[in-house]
């Protein structure tokens, strides 16, 4: 098995691992990005909606609402300076009753307290004015203009483009299997076609679904006892048509996501989802990612609360994603947990635990933040 050197490791080279590849090597730092598949966001992230969140939906001074929101203004200026694809199109966030209007004055307070701008509480007449096709028993309506969405695999891309121009590299079927924390810094042991040992001064642990596993493999870390992970499944339906909406409709949030909502993709389609299906603990990974077809009644009933035309379109079953939480069923929705030198003590390694949504909004956030952590060599 073949030893080398190197300066910093990434592992995973989904969206948040190549933005830290990307933040450390415009900090001047050797980087090598090891993916354990074939290619880039194999998993996560590119298993989502592409959405650009504005950063309603989070507590407000947790990381998902800072990074949410950073992320989001980064990651528009980084698309428009590449001629990656994004669309501020806009989102509704839709109240169908009294319960459901009261929890939308709270989020909207909280999209406030968290800085979103231009976020704005219309009443149900406003809201069909702008939007006609909503149901007429919508109440309430949080405006955000700011939202929106994006071409996820071209801003990977670009990133990946942007790790190689500093001198690293993404090396791709090289899966993490082991290491070790030495007086002489971090080693990594790695599988695939070219086993090797790799010393490195520093190590972020970007693996997503992988994440907690390989922090408990490194000898001498953290081995967070008392966390484990919790999967939550959403499957995404396409209605036949093009839906008379110009925004992203999103109904009130439930625990697990932030409900069935309605989005125009990019290439013109209309996709509903995610739903939220838990899986066992031990389910995976890997995951089984078939979409249920009979999952499209649950679809009709969820997404005709708000939108009765859609009781009128086919729905046919399209792609889903697994989200990596650190919250069981029916828990709070957990903040991200980026566990640091200062957190755990050994110096050069960050894990990145639980990097759900907004973690493809936020990514280049994370990445900043990454990096600033270690700037002092750590």
């Amino acid at each position: 098995m073949e030893t080398f050197d190197a300066d910093a490791v990434v592992i995973g080279a989904g969206a948040v691992g190549l933005a830290c590849g990307r933040a450390l090597a415009r900090a001047g730092r050797e980087v090598l990005v090891l993916e354990a598949t074939g290619l880039i966001g194999s998993e996560t992230s590119s298993r989502n909606s592409e959405v650009v969140h504005a950063g309603i939906h989070y507590a407000p001074g947790s990381l998902k609402a800072r990074l949410c929101v950073e992320g989001r203004r980064a990651l528009y200026d980084y698309c428009a300076a590449r001629g990656i694809e994004a669309r501020m199109c806009g989102k509704f966030v839709v109240a169908m009753d009294d319960s459901e209007a009261a929890a939308i004055e709270q989020l909207f307070a909280r999209a406030l307290e968290n800085g979103v701008e231009h976020v704005s509480l219309v009443d149900g007449v406003d809201a069909r004015r702008i939007e006609p096709n909503l149901s007429a028993d919508t109440r309430l309506a949080i405006v955000s203009p700011v939202s929106g969405l994006f071409d996820s695999h071209g801003f990977m891309l670009a990133l990946q483009g942007e790790v190689e121009a500093g001198g690293g590299a993404v090396v791709f079927g090289a899966p993490v299997v082991g290491g070790r924390v030495t007086r002489a810094g971090l080693e990594i042991e790695v599988a695939g076609a070219s086993p090797a040992t790799i010393r490195a001064r520093t190590v972020v642990n970007s693996a997503g679904h992988h994440a907690l596993p390989i922090a408990r493999m490194i000898e001498g870390g953290p081995s967070y006892p008392d966390l484990a992970m919790h999967w939550a499944k959403g499957s995404y339906f396409v209605a036949s048509g093009r839906a008379p909406f110009s925004r992203l409709i999103y109904p009130m949030q439930s625990r697990a996501s932030v409900g069935l909502h309605l989005t125009i993709d990019l290439g013109g389609r209309t996709r509903l989802g995610p739903d939220a299906e838990w899986l066992a603990d031990d389910a995976g990974p890997p995951f089984d990612y078939r979409v249920d077809p009979d999952r499209a009644a649950m679809f009709y009933d969820a997404v005709g609360r708000y939108w009765p035309g859609v009781r009128d379109r086919d729905l046919s079953p399209d792609y889903s994603g697994v989200r990596p939480k650190l919250a069981a069923q029916g828990e709070p929705s957990a903040d991200f947990m980026i566990s640091c030198p200062a957190a755990h003590g050994v110096g050069g390694l960050v894990h990145l635990l639980g990097i759900e949504s907004p973690g493809l909004t936020s990514s280049l956030a994370i990445g900043e933040h990454v990096a600033a952590m270690l700037d002092d060599g750590s």
